[in-house]
């Protein structure tokens, strides 16, 4: 049996780094949990740094954060690939194109028999039911 793997959305990303109590508390005890396997979409680190940049977290710095990121070895980064963006397409019930890229990056590592599981906030992403989601 493979062991689980996480997809961290970007409010789940921002909202640990930050120590912010909207974090769900299934959330925060498995970005906690040191043996965690955690995959960040390279669309949520970059959606990540932008709202640092417009200054819309508590997180100082683009700087601090991808130090952030880098410092922590249970992170791997999902590149954003044809794959993904094509299975995007077929997202329609998803509203937002970051959201969808999210899930057609669940979807595409689910289609590699990866077992991962999305920690998540986003109620529409919920919702749509096209993937487990965590809070």
């Amino acid at each position: 049996m493979r062991t689980a793997k996480y997809v961290i959305d970007t409010h789940a990303l921002i909202w640990y780094l930050e120590g912010n109590t909207r974090l769900g508390e299934q959330a925060r005890q498995i970005l906690a949990n040191t043996a965690s396997q955690l995959l960040l979409p390279a669309i949520v680190l970059a959606e990540a740094m932008w709202i640092v940049e417009k200054g819309r977290t508590s997180i100082p710095s683009v700087t601090a954060l991808l130090a952030a990121v880098k410092a922590d070895p249970r992170i791997d980064i999902v590149e954003l690939d044809a794959t993904v963006v094509t299975k995007t397409k077929e997202l329609i019930t998803i509203n937002e194109m970051h959201d969808r890229q999210i899930v057609a990056t669940v979807l595409t590592l689910q289609d590699k028999a990866e077992v991962v599981t999305l920690i998540s906030w986003d109620q529409n992403i919920t919702e749509s039911g096209l993937v487990e989601v965590i809070w």
